[in-house]
């Protein structure tokens, strides 16, 4: 099979149904599969933070809370340089390297937690390591971009972003289960940890080292299937230079703005919610709830994309954005002061769903201002004109869309800083709630301006 795709014409209906279609989707569950584990690498501390003391590990609440943020900050400054490195070295080609890359972190991880004095510098260097499964979404929502047609990117992109991202709840689920066994021996789980539990009066044996061993088969696996299994397509090919016109345009750092209320909120909210569960209900066992947040999002995202093709991302989103504001006000922030937990883990999961659809419908509205704005552009130039400037908007909107996700992806860093600053001055989360309320109501009016009201700039 050849690897490399020299015709590629998917919105020519002939060729999408003869042969483009099956195509795409082999390429797109290939990637979904890669980015399940990226986002697993990417979130492994946000589960593990919530652990080390079972392992021996004693740091304070503020470090915990950085220590979950960290990977969010080195992930989203990967994506801006992720964004860009589809069409330089090929789909197929990098997401072989970067799924490899993923290794790293994890067998770093799998050693440095098996010994409890292991230095917290080395544990934030580890930390830093796993953005790396970060850095990684940008680049696959640029090269899945690239294999659909318009009608059908609100779909693939929400699939590849949706399913992608069950990797957070997965890690969450996955971690507590094989942290209690020495599934992979002695030789490498090592000799465990016994954890006295003083609530329960039960002593219990940790390896929190397996928490990084864990996923190093399936990261094997996957960038195997990634470089037999995957395309690249010739004429996607652009330089940097190329690329760079984005920063040019306003409705680049308007989408940005869009995608740090939604999924920098996703991120954010998985990153910090094991940690905000600890600190403010101790009495609960995290690692019953922690995945439930995640995974209502990550599958909330695929539905965002299906209702924009249907009804459109802009009003989606703006909706969205509103739903967002009145959960904090009436269900997390009540939930918090009468410390109830399940009105805090039913309206937190409210928001994790919002975010997930919201994920969804802009990453639809992307592709469709950019087409639109190319094809304003090119009126009057002919068929020849019009082909060209429907290349030009699919390698921008697909830069677009990685940089999107890499600007979005800071909000994996500040929403767990916040949270573990406003605890720190004030005792609770409510001054970083009060934040994100301010935020949601800036993103409101840029969607109502600039997308969904009645004669907006680029309707969409």
């Amino acid at each position: 099979m050849s690897h490399i795709l020299t015709k590629w014409e998917p919105e020519n209906n002939e060729f999408w149904s003869k042969e483009g279609s099956a195509i795409a989707n082999r390429n797109l569950w290939i990637s979904i599969s890669a980015l399940i584990l990226a986002f697993s690498v990417w979130m492994l501390w946000s589960v593990v933070a919530a652990n080390l003391d079972k392992a021996g590990f004693n740091f304070s609440k503020d470090q915990l809370f950085f220590l979950t943020a960290l990977p969010a900050l080195s992930g989203a400054t990967l994506r801006i340089f992720y964004s860009f490195l589809i069409p330089i070295f090929g789909g197929r080609k990098w997401t072989a390297i970067s799924t490899a890359s993923l290794l790293i972190p994890a067998i770093g991880m799998g050693f440095a937690l098996q010994d409890p004095t292991t230095s917290y510098s080395t544990l934030l260097l580890l930390a830093l390591l796993c953005g790396l499964g970060g850095g990684n979404f940008s680049s696959s929502m640029s090269n899945i971009s690239y294999f659909f047609p318009k009608s059908r990117k609100g779909y693939a992109t929400g699939m590849n972003a949706g399913i992608g991202n069950l990797g957070v709840s997965v890690v969450q689920f996955v971690t507590p289960l094989v942290i209690t066994s020495a599934m992979f021996g002695l030789a490498i789980s090592g000799d465990g940890f016994l954890f006295h539990n003083s609530k329960t009066g039960v002593d219990q044996m940790y390896w929190l080292g397996n928490a990084g061993f864990i996923w190093v088969p399936f990261i094997i696996a996957a960038t195997c299937a990634a470089w037999f299994g995957m395309n690249d397509i010739a004429s996607a090919k652009a330089s940097f230079a190329d690329q760079a016109v984005i920063f040019k345009r306003k409705h680049n750092w308007l989408m940005c703005w869009l995608y740090v209320g939604t999924f920098g909120s996703f991120i954010g909210f998985s990153a910090g919610f094991a940690m905000l569960i600890k600190a403010q209900f101790p009495e609960v066992d995290v690692t019953t709830f922690a995945f439930l947040g995640p995974l209502a999002g990550a599958l909330a995202r695929p539905v965002g994309g299906i209702l924009s093709d249907k009804i459109g991302g802009a009003r989606l989103t703006f909706w969205v954005f509103a739903a967002m504001v009145v959960i904090i006000l009436t269900g997390i922030l009540p939930a918090l002061h009468q410390h109830q937990f399940m009105m805090f883990l039913i309206s937190f999961i409210g928001m994790f769903i919002l975010t997930g659809i919201g994920n969804g419908s802009t990453f639809c509205m992307i592709p469709i201002i950019f087409q639109t704005e190319r094809e304003r552009a090119a009126a009057g130039k002919g068929e020849a004109g019009l082909k060209q400037a429907r290349l030009d908007a699919a390698k921008e909107s697909a830069a677009v869309l990685g940089f999107s996700g890499a600007i979005g992806a800071y909000g994996g860093f500040f929403i767990p800083q916040s949270f573990g600053t406003s605890i720190k001055i004030t005792g609770t989360p409510d001054m970083a709630l009060y934040i994100f309320i301010g935020f949601y109501v800036t993103c409101m009016i840029i969607t109502w301006w600039y997308y969904s009201r009645k004669g907006a700039e680029m309707p969409c």
